[in-house]
């Protein structure tokens, strides 16, 4: 449903999209100068909702839906962090106000809050002060604030023992999928389709691995990550030469961790868990999202529940101890009772950690189109829902150890990463924390420098896999600029 917005200043356009897309989750809304002339019918058809007029010494929202007029006189100098803060929070509560909600993590927008406490901590700022800031200056509940704590203290002990200044962290993309998700934005193909050209992949990304390690021989590795997509479904031959290529171009000698996103159940089999194995790694994912069989089905994850369970046992045999499984809440159709028993049969498992993704809608996805043939309340997440998950991942002797959140989440929630001791992703602390350069190869990957100053730069690979291998060379220089 489109909505128009009419305001005399963009500077805060995206955190006022971001807000409204919090509490009006079914609303794409378009920002609009008080003189503009809306041509599009399609926008005609949606009245304005509110005026937004920013004045020298008084800034007014007036809800045209409602017939409320709301006042802002800021303290802070115009064109300052401390007055776009303070318009944030008069934009939230006058949200607060008109919806009779509040968000759990107020009017943060930004896909990292422990960040915020991360560096305040760093800086020497007591926890309390910390505290005290996250619920003062940006209206976060109590509850989550305190999980943003618990998190911040953790992950710092988890990267202590990390090389930040002289070392990185290396990201592999493998951009194929048995099947494509229906809410997955990510540069995934299927592999059916590309089963003859995929040597032709490896070959190029091999040019790149060894282009990135002549790059970064003087820096120590420290975590691996191969991802996707859906690293698992190659065949264990393509496999096995792909790892070779890494463990023969990048020094591992001091890695820490070694993950693969085995992910997708029906990609997983006994000759590519051994060839994982045997070539070092230590961690890898087995993800069923749901135990639902029926949302399993819709979401187009062509494998049944005990596919998922045999992969898992099968991973156990073989001998991985550090086995994490993500699950998605909120996804269509599933209630509170559905998740309970998706918490209960993976407990039934008991894998080292769980990722627990609250679903969020990408444009990129199918998902977009499905909740506009269906509607917005056709998904839903909860408090209740959100805690199902936190009491499991606690049954199962494990605590919360990163965060992360996405724009248009199911209830405003995050992603949380729990982990038993000593089985943590270090790389999704790093991914989100941006403490230490990380490298990433492959089709749709992104490469993020982070330098003396708290300075990140970032390089992207062309997401189209021909494109990729054809402009290998530009992608290589691309890297080649950055790192220099």
């Amino acid at each position: 449903m489109i909505q128009i917005i009419k305001s005399n200043k963009t500077q805060f356009e995206y955190d006022i999209q971001a807000l409204l897309k919090s509490f009006y989750p079914e609303w794409e809304p378009r920002m609009l100068a008080p003189d503009s002339e809306v041509r599009d019918k399609r926008i005609l058809e949606g009245e304005p909702v509110m005026e937004l007029l920013f004045g020298e010494d008084e800034v007014t929202l007036e809800m045209l839906s409602s017939l409320h007029k709301y006042t802002w006189q800021p303290q802070e100098p115009a064109g300052t962090a401390e007055y776009k803060n303070a318009f944030k929070r008069f934009f939230y509560r006058c949200l607060c106000e008109e919806t009779g909600t509040t968000l759990p993590w107020g009017n943060l927008t930004g896909i990292r809050p422990t960040k915020i406490a991360m560096t305040m901590m760093e800086q020497g700022k007591s926890e309390e002060e910390t505290a005290g800031y996250l619920k003062t200056m940006h209206l976060v509940s109590v509850e989550k604030t305190a999980l943003a704590l618990d998190i911040t203290k953790r992950e710092q002990q988890i990267l202590s023992t990390l090389h930040y200044e002289d070392g990185y962290s290396l990201y592999v993309g493998i951009p194929f999928c048995p099947t494509t998700c229906l809410y997955c934005s990510f540069t995934s193909y299927p592999i059916g389709a590309w089963k003859k050209r995929v040597g032709e992949y490896l070959h190029a990304l091999e040019k790149e691995i060894d282009a990135a390690a002549e790059l970064l021989r003087d820096k120590i590795l420290d975590t691996v990550y191969i991802g996707g997509g859906t690293p698992t479904s190659l065949s264990a031959q393509e496999l096995a030469r792909l790892l070779a290529k890494l463990r023969g171009a990048f020094d591992f000698g001091h890695v820490q961790e070694f993950t693969v996103e085995a992910g997708r159940a029906d990609s997983i089999t006994e000759e590519k868990l051994r060839v994982l194995l045997e070539n070092g790694v230590t961690r890898i994912s087995v993800n069923p999202q749901t135990m639902k069989q029926e949302t399993l089905d819709l979401i187009g994850r062509r494998h049944t529940v005990e596919q998922v369970e045999e992969a898992f046992h099968l991973a156990r045999q073989i001998g991985f101890d550090n086995i994490n499984m993500d699950i998605i809440l909120g996804l269509p159709g599933e209630t509170a009772a559905d998740v309970a028993h998706t918490i209960e049969a993976i407990k039934a498992l008991s894998p080292d950690a769980l990722t627990v993704h609250s679903l969020a809608v990408k444009r990129a996805s199918k998902l977009g189109k499905w909740i506009e043939e269906n509607g917005a309340t056709a998904y839903n997440n909860t408090e209740e829902i959100m805690e199902i998950a936190a009491r499991g991942a606690a049954d199962m002797n494990m605590v919360p150890y990163y965060l992360y959140r996405q724009k248009n989440m199911s209830g405003n929630f995050e992603n949380v990463g729990y982990s038993r001791e000593n089985k943590y992703g270090i790389y999704n602390i790093l991914i989100n924390e941006e403490k230490q350069t990380i490298v990433a190869l492959g089709a749709g990957s992104i490469t993020k420098g982070v330098f003396p100053g708290d300075r990140i730069e970032r390089c992207e690979n062309v997401k189209d896999v021909v494109q990729y291998m054809e402009r290998i060379d530009e992608m290589i220089e691309r890297k080649r600029q950055l790192i220099k």
